[in-house]
Parts: structure tokens; sequence; C-alpha cells
């Protein structure tokens, strides 16, 4: 029997035609997310100390998924020795102390080409601007002023944690860094950049990361570190990667 006559008979409707492809590729994009779930199990495993206090990759631990690192946001060479990403929300205050560490790890390895940095987005739910400010940094992005809003945000998240009107103020945040503002609110008014949040977001959902900041120098993982401990896990991976 036909397919057009049987739903005739049967009643059935019509399949449903012109769906978004940007639900499509969502979808496809997820289950390549779960595929390679099993492949970084080793994130929902604490890291264990060495002799010298530093966290080290839990055992049998596999390679981050390079290709996950489209979701994000990087900086550096693509052959860079050593890789840290960063899962973080630009409300939660935690990230705010951190950023100042990323800042220098940027500053002091990234520029010598010793290490990528990758930034993910994770907005938790509890932070309502957390969203918009996430928003903003990649519409800055469009103007090649991510890093620039980046840490901006980080700088003067106590000024608009609480703002009714976060896009009022991140717009003005633009215009202070010689952004076009008509531009950039138009980004921002019509959440241009809210499906590529939404797919980091993923990420760190299908990783079960789920507090913030986590960050991983290669395969091993950091929970809120500060400066000390994160350069000297860096150093010493840069050290075992040149033996």
């Amino acid at each position: 029997m036909g397919e057009a006559k049987r739903r005739k008979e049967t009643g059935a409707p019509p399949p449903q035609k012109g769906k978004s492809n940007k639900l499509l590729y969502a979808g496809i994009g997820l289950l390549a997310l779960a595929a390679v779930l099993l492949g970084v199990f080793f994130l929902t495993a604490p890291p264990k100390p060495t002799s010298d206090g530093l966290p080290v990759a839990a055992p049998n631990a596999e390679d981050f998924p390079a290709q996950l690192d489209q979701f994000g946001v990087s900086v550096g060479p693509d052959d860079a020795p050593v890789v840290v990403r960063e899962f973080a929300d630009y409300q939660c205050p935690a990230c705010g102390n951190f950023a100042s560490a990323s800042k220098q790890l940027k500053e002091e390895y990234v520029a010598e080409g010793k290490v990528r940095f990758v930034y993910f987005d994770l907005p938790l739910q509890q932070h309502q601007n957390a969203m918009p400010a996430a928003q903003a940094a990649r519409c800055a992005g469009d103007q090649d002023a991510y890093w620039a809003m980046h840490e901006r945000l980080y700088d003067s998240q106590t000024e608009w944690s609480g703002s009714n009107d976060p896009v009022a103020t991140f717009t003005r945040y633009a215009g202070a860094l010689g952004l076009e503002e008509r531009r950039f609110r138009r980004c921002m008014t019509t959440e241009l950049h809210r499906e590529a949040v939404e797919q980091s977001r993923q990420v760190a959902m299908q990783l079960r990361v789920t507090s913030t900041p986590t960050v991983l120098v290669d395969n091993i993982r950091l929970t809120r570190p500060g400066w000390g401990q994160l350069s000297a896990v860096v150093e010493r991976e840069l050290a075992n990667g040149a033996e």
C-alpha cells in the first residue's frame, strides 16, 4: 500500500516538512557527544595528588576528544604541546576569582606558543545573567574582541550580576572597547549566539562537568585551582612532553 493511500485510510497526519536545520544539526551533535562520552569518562574521576601534592590524570585516562573544542572558544596554536580547557560561568564568583589566573596563563604560556587555551561556556541555571554574558562575549567576538569582552565581564562581574537590563550594560562595555554598539546590540537582542552557548553547555553536561570553574590541563582535572597549582601542573606537563 502506498504511503499516501495508507495515511488517507488510517487518518494518519502527513509527515512534517521543513524542520529547522539547526535542530537537526543539534541532534547530530548530541549523538556525537554521546558517542565519545565513554572516551572521556575520566572526567568523573577525581584527580589523585602526587608526592608533590599536584593532581595527576585518573588511571587509564584517555585524551580529551579534541573535536569537542569546536564548541568552545580557543586561543593559541593548534599544535601547542599543552591544552588547558576551562568550563565556566561568567556570573560565578569562583570563576571571577580564577579569571586572573587564566589571564596570566594567556600572557605567559599561550603567547609563547606553549599552551592552547579553550574556554567553554557553562552558564548555570541559578545565574540569571550568565547566559546573556556568554552571548555578549561571543557578540564581541564578531568584532574581533572576544577576549577583551571576556576579561571585561569578569573584571566588572559585581556590577552586572544583578542587573535587570544586562544588554544595556554589555552594550556600554562594547562601546568602551571601541565596538560598533548598534551591531553589538542587534546581536544581543536577536540572541544570535544562544545556540552556540547551548552547545557548549551540552558538552559540559555530556562530560558530567557540574562545578565551575572546572579546568583541564590536557586530561588532568583541576577544580577551582589557583595560579600556583595551575602553573605548576602546566610546567610539569611541558617538561614531560619534552622528555
